[in-house]
């Protein structure tokens, strides 16, 4: 299989030029989409239960539990599948609705980020973020 070629955002940063958009949410946008999404990356997709955890260190451990049992040969099957029923030139954007220029410390993450970190693990390749991040705060005298 060749490599795939992924990136992320939130539904509402995507523009179709991005590449195909792949919903990894466990609720469906509740809001108008102004595209077409690609398909749905169940594998990915966190359960309910992931979802009441709000530490973060828990809700990582739990997710790459998640990640790891379904296994990344069937992630990368599943993904594959997505982008040959789309364009196989476009990345597949995964996407969420957590904004991380929104977001403050500690709640500043969310599962799109812990894949990206998982999958550049197991496989060596960076998945991108293309939405909007928080701005780092500026240098002080005492960071100099």
């Amino acid at each position: 299989m060749s490599a795939l070629r992924l990136a992320t955002c939130t539904y509402q940063e995507f523009a179709p030029h991005m590449g195909t958009p792949v919903r990894t949410t466990y609720g469906h946008p509740r809001f108008a989409l102004p595209y077409q999404l690609g398909g749905h990356a169940q594998l990915i997709t966190p359960t309910r239960d992931l979802l009441r955890i709000k530490a973060q260190d828990a809700y990582e451990f739990s997710y790459r539990r998640l990640l790891n049992g379904n296994g990344l040969e069937n992630v990368q099957r599943e993904l594959g599948a997505i982008a040959g029923a789309n364009d196989l030139d476009a990345p597949l954007v995964l996407l969420c609705f957590d904004r991380l220029d929104r977001l403050t410390p500690p709640d500043d993450w969310c599962h799109r980020l812990h894949f990206g970190r998982w999958y550049a693990e197991q496989t060596g390749q960076e998945v991108p973020e293309l939405g909007a991040r928080r701005a780092a705060p500026p240098l002080t005298l005492f960071d100099v």
